[in-house]
């Protein structure tokens, strides 16, 4: 008898600032997850080509003037059934709209603890994956 394949969960994490970067990386290695750090948009999109994510958080606020909500779109177009959580400083209506627009499953404020957002992608992936369909959309935490 064969043993069961074992399948890793990747998590995409895309911030300008490295401790971020690691806080996040931390929180989702604790929880059996594999890590790609991306600091900027060129290093993103390379990865979204040589990896299948699961999960994926991305800022908004990009380095070098970078917009995070564009990236998030291309995540959700590629892998549809992957989380995408997107850390933003404010909340208003333009940012709902770019959080549907680009199929966006939860938005987080910027200054949300690591551990809150990769509690709340895990806990939507299991109620996600319990039923038999999704419509993607936003919520706020």
């Amino acid at each position: 008898m064969s043993e069961p394949i074992k399948t890793t969960k990747t998590a995409l994490i895309v911030h300008a600032d490295m401790s971020v970067l690691s806080a996040f990386q931390s929180s989702f290695v604790s929880k059996g997850y594999v890590a790609i750090l991306a600091r900027d948009l060129p290093t993103a999109l390379l990865a979204l080509t040589q990896h299948f994510f699961d999960v994926a958080v991305i800022s908004s606020r990009l380095a070098e003037g970078g917009d995070g909500w564009p990236l998030a779109g291309v995540v959700h177009l590629i892998f549809p059934k992957a989380f995408v959580g997107v850390l933003t400083p404010e909340t208003n209506v333009l940012t709902l709209q770019a959080a549907i627009n680009n199929g966006v499953t939860q938005i987080f404020d910027a200054s949300s603890n690591p551990d809150h957002v990769v509690n709340a992608s895990l806990s939507s992936q299991q109620a996600g994956s319990s039923k038999t369909s999704s419509e993607p959309g936003a919520s706020i935490h």
